[in-house]
């Protein structure tokens, strides 16, 4: 059997003090109720000596906090990249003194109403409802009453209802546009992807380079239509090159299509940077074991899980959208064109 707890009242008969005397000391509270630090510090000593904790449960069922947190998902949890947004809300939990607990769903609706269920019989004090793509979603309603922050998902509303943390892709776009002028592109710019108006990310991505470009006079020459991932990059590639498609600079929408890219360039004899630049969004694991390592503007999962967190336990604000900053992981993919 595990060991007896150390009792409140234990520790008051260590410290000869009275049972209410050591509460308010343990509870910090020591100077609002004028007792003496010789007290204090025979409390806190006694607390040590008999390894007191405070039981967590008795306290939540009479303050009606329990200091818990639950984030629900749909893939983020189990997703070898967006992990690292639990990383950041736990994070941010630990520092406030909170339990973070994590359900993903799969996106079952049926799992997602059992998992809520659960965390609310379980009295959590607070939601961060999650996904893996920024998209939008209706909130469930047990939700919509309760302390929430939506965590790379929007509510499609004509006013916000909640607080959203997304990453800022627009600006993204921007940024990706502005580093191929800036290199001396001019001509020759292909988006390679499939920026149908579905997604979120492709839509504000495409939105920014497009408006960067023509900030100084440039357009798109093209877009090579593909899904999001290698083999149909690869085809989407190979197939532009085989009809004449002469790029100088590639705008990948994600780091798995720039891989399928880079093999179709490669096999079609064209050099990275030299011949065809290549930039990409998400800085996924994979551009930095691409050979030449490949230019990427990174997905801030970590900075949206802490942040999501932080403006949950934070001073209550008007509900709204705050978007988070993608930076730019400059490797050797870019390069001035080539002079012809």
């Amino acid at each position: 059997m595990p060991p007896q707890r150390a009792t409140l009242l234990q520790v008051a008969q260590r410290a000869g003090v009275s049972r209410s005397t050591a509460s308010f000391v343990l509870a910090g509270r020591h100077q609002d109720m004028r007792i003496s630090e010789e007290t204090r510090l025979r409390v806190l000593r006694a607390a040590q000596e008999l390894d007191y904790r405070p039981n967590l449960m008795a306290r939540s069922l009479r303050t009606k906090v329990t200091k818990t947190i639950a984030l629900i998902s749909d893939t983020i949890a189990s997703d070898p990249y967006a992990g690292r947004a639990i990383h950041g809300s736990l994070a941010a939990a630990v520092a406030h003194g909170h339990l973070l607990f994590i359900g993903e769903t799969d996106g079952d609706p049926v799992v997602e109403e059992r998992l809520i269920a659960d965390f609310l019989d379980r009295q959590v004090d607070a939601f961060v409802y999650a996904s893996m793509f920024t998209r939008y979603v209706r909130l469930p309603r047990p939700l919509r009453e309760r302390p929430v922050v939506l965590l790379n998902c929007l509510v499609r509303s004509a006013r916000p209802t909640h607080r959203s943390i997304v990453p800022d892709e627009l600006t993204a776009g921007l940024t990706a546009a502005r580093t191929l002028l800036d290199a001396g592109h001019r001509k020759g710019i292909y988006l390679v992807g499939n920026p149908g108006n579905g997604v979120f990310a492709s839509r504000e991505r495409l939105t920014g380079i497009k408006e960067e470009l023509a900030t100084a006079g440039v357009r798109l020459a093209g877009i090579v239509d593909c899904n999001w991932w290698p083999d149909s990059a690869y085809d989407a590639v190979c197939r532009a090159l085989r009809d004449g498609l002469d790029p100088k600079a590639l705008i990948c929408l994600n780091d798995r299509v720039a891989f399928g890219a880079y093999q179709a360039l490669r096999e079609a004899g064209r050099s990275i940077p030299d011949q065809v630049s290549v930039i990409s969004f998400d800085d996924s694991e994979l551009a930095a074991w691409l050979r030449p390592q490949l230019t990427s503007i990174a997905l801030p999962h970590y900075e949206l899980g802490r942040h999501a967190v932080e403006t949950l336990l934070g001073p209550s604000a008007e509900p709204g959208i705050t978007r988070l900053t993608m930076p730019i992981r400059r490797r050797h993919s870019v390069a001035k064109p080539a002079v012809e």
